[in-house]
């Protein structure tokens, strides 16, 4: 009796065992069925998130247009979750690169605020006048900071600076490219803009979104990216996007004359050529003849190629020409073209593809009462 008891007792504890050993395997499979299911939710979130950013894999440059054009990443084979991989590392940077900018523009314009403050008191101590209401709580901290100010300097640095901090010392690379669906005008157009900037190179845009175009860019080191726009055949528009952080500048452009327009012109000369800006004396004036000035590379002492951005009323007439000496004291000049007239009518802190997000830094405003009258880009 006493042994059947203790059968059945060591029966009932195996019958135990067996079903906490089910009981421990079915939870490891739910919890392996969980993470599988969490893993695939997670793989399919970032295919569609890839799917709609359209990200790219950085190409190295060639001397073939062929090597600009954007290509889709598989998500199978080795090479491409390296590709990936490296994409996000790159896209990390850019958007650390790109707080780091704002930081250091929001910094400026801290610094350029106190910059004004100081520079009021110091007017109204020299003109013995009083100091002004809005800085008079603050005047013994300013006086302190006057103290320590010297002749030397230029004042608060821009965030100019940063955008072309490498003009002058590296020659620009800069990207040409057409709206989607261009005329045939408007490609020969962009080639001939193409022309206008030493060691530039023309892209057939296709179906590639602004977004793909400027990480291309991007990945290749361009420093310009320029775009021309058409209505019904007839050049219209040009977007120079400074990369990797701004500015952007936005120009309607009129009365373009073309060479592929006059007979038997000849070739262009592609030497680096000399630039004469004209009337361009406000501020605003200054920015936008830096905007175009650091398109081009610096020339040397005999180069015989000039372009001319002449500004009257806000038109920024663009000629082309070539001189040669005739004797001692004459020269001919030669129009070489194209020809037209620019107006900017925004500068945009920002690229193409964050467009809806830069903040504005100018912009023409046609429907007020003075907007005839005044000049935005000279001083009179």
């Amino acid at each position: 009796m006493i042994r059947v008891k203790k059968e059945r007792e060591q029966k009932r504890r195996e019958e135990n065992r067996e079903e906490e050993k089910n009981r421990k395997e079915e939870k490891r499979r739910r919890k392996k069925r969980r993470k599988k299911k969490k893993k695939e939710k997670i793989e399919e979130k970032t295919r569609k998130e890839m799917k709609k950013k359209k990200r790219i894999v950085p190409r190295p440059i060639e001397s073939s247009v062929a090597s600009w054009s954007p290509g889709y990443r598989c998500h199978q084979c080795g090479t491409c979750k390296r590709a990936e991989e490296n994409s996000y590392k790159m896209l990390r940077r850019e958007v650390r690169l790109r707080k780091e900018y704002l930081y250091r523009k929001a910094q400026e314009d801290r610094l350029r605020s106190i910059e004004e403050k100081k520079q009021k008191l110091k007017s109204a101590l020299d003109e013995n006048r009083l100091i002004p209401t809005e800085i008079r709580k603050q005047g013994l901290q300013l006086q302190k900071l006057l103290e320590f100010d010297d002749e030397g300097g230029d004042g608060v640095s821009s965030h100019m600076d940063d955008e072309y901090k490498w003009a002058g010392v590296e020659d620009p690379k800069i990207m040409v490219t057409t709206s989607r669906d261009p005329s045939s005008r408007l490609k020969m157009f962009a080639k001939e803009v193409k022309l206008l900037f030493p060691g530039a190179q023309r892209m057939n845009r296709g179906n590639h979104e602004v977004d793909t175009l400027v990480h291309a860019c991007k990945a290749n080191s361009v420093t310009d990216l320029v775009i021309v726009h058409e209505t019904r055949g007839q050049p219209d528009g040009l977007i120079v996007s400074h990369l990797p952080f701004g500015p952007t500048a936005y120009f309607t452009l009129y009365n373009v004359v073309m060479r592929h327009d006059i007979p038997d012109i000849g070739t262009m000369s592609e030497a680096f050529p000399h630039l004469i800006f004209h009337n361009f004396t406000s501020r605003l004036g200054r920015r936008v003849s830096n905007i175009l000035k650091y398109l081009f590379p610096v020339p040397k002492d005999d180069s015989r190629r000039v372009i001319t951005f002449a500004n009257q009323d806000d038109f920024i007439s663009f000629r082309h020409h070539v001189y040669k000496k005739t004797d001692h004291k004459n020269v001919e000049l030669t129009e070489v073209g194209p020809r037209f007239e620019m107006k900017p009518y925004m500068i945009k802190l920002g690229t193409l593809e964050n467009e809806s997000t830069a903040e504005v830094e100018w912009r023409h405003h046609a429907y007020t009462r003075t907007a005839k009258k005044r000049k935005a880009l000279s001083v009179e």
